[in-house]
């Protein structure tokens, strides 16, 4: 906040907003899709049955699915963002010479999580084809492929989150926006 003048008044509080960047990367695209579908769902579902007082019954059971498809394809927004929660206190207080290992085993156990979680979302994938979603007659894969696809673009983002740190031999990354703590 700074003070500044013109010609006739004397602003104390001048209001600065921050340049837009947009990027566009594929997981920003599919859950924007993802969500505006689930958002038509959800209107034909409230329309159907406060206004027709008749409702779809494929329509709850839907929007369920596609709310696990917009998190899961979300999580890899946020892996990419890196705004996942993560503890961070043992950085701030550890020496520079114990910090970068700790980045690298932290690197390390995130891939190897997220692999061994598409591993997993692809099994239960390749299990659930063959039972039946409760009101339409497709299989259940459908909505485990979600899980996969998710964990597949947060994998992606694992690994060019590693590759970066590995570049900077697990420094402190120069573009990253910390919080102040007080």
């Amino acid at each position: 906040m700074t003070e500044q003048t013109t010609d006739e008044t004397l602003h104390l509080i001048v209001a600065e907003d921050p340049d837009v960047k947009i990027e566009h990367h594929p997981e920003d695209w599919i859950s924007f899709a993802i969500f505006w579908v689930l958002a038509g769902v959800v209107f034909l579902q409230f329309f159907t049955r406060y206004i027709l007082n008749d409702s779809l019954a494929w329509t709850e059971e839907i929007a369920r699915y596609l709310l696990i498809w917009v998190a899961f394809v979300g999580a890899a927004i946020s892996f990419r963002r890196g705004t996942h929660i993560s503890v961070e206190a043992l950085h701030h207080f550890m020496p520079e010479k114990f910090v970068r290992p700790l980045r690298f085993a932290i690197d390390v156990m995130t891939v190897g999580f997220v692999a061994l979680l598409f591993w997993f979302s692809i099994a239960i994938t390749e299990r659930m084809h063959i039972q039946v979603m409760t009101v339409i007659d497709w299989p259940m894969s459908i909505v485990y492929a979600g899980v996969g696809l998710g964990c597949l673009l947060m994998l992606f983002r694992a690994v060019q989150a590693f590759i970066a740190n590995a570049r900077r031999r697990w420094a402190e990354d120069p573009a990253k926006q910390t919080l102040i703590m007080d």
